[in-house]
């Protein structure tokens, strides 16, 4: 049984808080207090029961709950996906009450990839590469840098660790039937596209990203195995993947990663998106390896040290911090987005890769350094040389202290610029470091919480990384025609979840709410504290739909 009346509020803006009210105290009690805050940002930014995520349909993310200057209250399929993969992580780790929102983002997801967008549609699998979408599940028709090549493949790796999950521990389930055509779908538009150009993840480059073709490869690996588990095939998978590993070598120029080839931007090449890619592509199994840019590579952490220099003497509160020394992180020293400051995710980022580092480093039981990753590790011993160095020598524990600690610096360089009250917004001024651009970004968010779980040795299952490490000695840079279907709606994994929408017609008037109450947990239990609000993003006064 249920029930639905009106209740009149007032609507609140958003007020930032003074520069001086800051979080305090040690970096594990601030760790220990953001943790919760950050789940919450998270989850208060999905639709539709998110306290942020006023009108959003159910299973969706917004990037953030701001509308104008930036408007970001859309859904973005890699933002979407890299916060799912956390949430996927979590639970897999024991959040059990985090299933409903995976179950709602898995069906969200398969009407998403039916949306004709202007990227193309789903008969072609074009459509897939639409970047960012509506909160109602309609086509965004605005100019956008579009199309983006990596939504597909980290939707894709998020759905197959939940597949994973599910087949290990509760059998096939709807795993064949619900979940792999999403992937199916994704998979060969990753085979069939990946050659081809596109806007980097900061959505102002058009060429080709490290970032997209690092987190391409990892899903047709993981990809391939996951049809093998359960029977299906994936050709594009077998084919394509030894040929994007092949072109991954090209973004390394014996230096560090340039993020960006067959570009025109004209950047230096120093940029986050790498280390964004490492982290996402970061397999806790594998050993120091190159070809993969795993985070403990020798190229991985000389490219680290690139990044972070370059904005050493470029922000005013990087001013006087010596090499070796963490620093407020931005995305590359040429960004002028909202005046080019330091972004959350990205001082984040810079933590988590040392962490994922430490991590394949303690579980190979040796330091290897050799001279490509030499001058990172001289920021910490300036007399260090070439070499091996067993666990529990004097030069290994000497040197994982040392990274470990300049690890936490970056961590600490987050709390010293968030308020009190925890909350993260996408960037922080590069003068004072007061929050800056969309407020509660879902990504920065998510960055904290699987940067923290880095740091505690929480790490995700492993993708294959050891086993497809080998290019081929020559690249083809063929791709493989895909095939394309509409996946099932409304059917998940998880057969008991079902998603139920509540149509109410009810004129109001401005500042009145309506609420739904009923007999069931989902309803409040006829508490009307704990009632659904209805939302009026269909609202017309022809029609007073809530």
């Amino acid at each position: 049984m249920i029930s639905s009346w009106i209740q009149t509020s007032l609507a609140v803006p958003s007020i930032w808080l003074p520069l001086s009210e800051r979080a305090t105290g040690s970096l594990d009690t601030f760790i220990a207090s953001e943790s919760p805050v950050a789940l919450q940002g998270v989850l208060n930014n999905i639709g539709s029961t998110g306290a942020k995520a006023v009108g959003v349909d159910p299973g969706l993310v917004v990037a953030s709950p701001s509308k104008t200057d930036p408007d970001y209250f859309y859904t973005w399929t890699r933002d979407s996906a890299l916060t799912f993969k956390m949430l996927i992580d979590n639970f897999i780790a024991g959040d059990a009450s985090l299933r409903t929102e995976i179950e709602n983002y898995i069906s969200a997801q398969a009407i998403l990839q039916t949306v004709s967008n202007p990227s193309g549609d789903i008969t072609d699998g074009s459509g897939l590469g639409e970047p960012k979408l509506k909160v109602n599940s309609t086509a965004f028709t605005g100019p956008w840098g579009r199309p983006q090549r990596d939504g597909p493949a980290l939707r894709t790796t998020a759905l197959i660790a939940y597949s994973q999950w599910l087949l290990s521990n509760e059998g096939e389930g709807n795993v064949s039937s619900a979940i792999w055509p999403i992937i199916s779908n994704d998979l060969n538009y990753v085979g069939q596209y990946w050659n081809q150009t596109g806007f980097d993840l900061w959505e102002e480059v058009d060429g080709s990203s490290f970032f997209t073709t690092a987190v391409q490869h990892r899903a047709l690996v993981e990809g391939q195995t996951l049809a093998e588990r359960i029977g299906k095939t994936c050709a594009a998978c077998e084919s394509q993947a030894p040929e994007v590993l092949c072109f991954l070598q090209s973004f390394w120029n014996g230096e560090f990663i340039v993020s960006n080839i067959n570009d025109q931007s004209g950047r230096n090449g120093r940029d986050a998106n790498s280390i964004l890619g490492s982290i996402h592509t970061f397999d806790p199994d594998a050993a120091c390896d190159d070809t993969t840019f795993q985070p403990c590579s020798p190229r991985a952490l000389a490219n680290h040290k690139a990044v972070t220099d370059s904005f050493r003497s470029i922000y005013d509160i990087n001013s006087g911090i010596p090499k070796g020394a963490a620093i407020a992180a931005g995305r590359y020293i040429e960004d002028v987005y909202m005046g080019g400051n330091p972004w959350y995710l990205t001082t984040l980022a810079a933590a988590e890769q040392l962490y994922d580092a430490l991590y394949q480093i303690n579980r190979l039981g040796c330091l290897d350094i050799d001279a490509t990753s030499l001058p990172f590790f001289r920021d910490f011993d300036p007399l260090i040389i070439a070499g091996h160095y067993s666990k529990g020598s004097a030069v290994y524990n000497n040197i994982t202290s040392a990274v470990r600690s300049y690890a936490d610096g970056y961590l600490s360089i987050v709390q010293k610029y968030t308020p009190s009250d925890g909350s993260l917004a996408e960037q922080y001024s590069r003068n004072d470091g007061s929050p800056l651009s969309a407020i509660d970004l879902t990504w920065s968010y998510a960055s904290f919480l699987t940067a923290v779980a880095r740091r505690s040795s929480v790490v995700p299952g492993s993708w294959g990384a050891s086993a497809a490490n080998t290019p081929p000695a020559t690249c083809a840079g063929t791709s493989a025609p895909g095939t394309y279907a509409p996946p099932p709606i409304n059917c998940s994994a998880n057969a008991s979840a079902v998603t139920v929408t509540f149509d109410v017609r009810e004129p109001t008037v401005y500042g009145e709410t309506v609420y739904v109450s009923g007999s069931v947990p989902e309803l409040g239990n006829w508490d009307t504290g704990k009632a659904l609000e209805l939302h009026a993003y269909r609202y017309t006064s022809n029609n007073p739909l809530w």
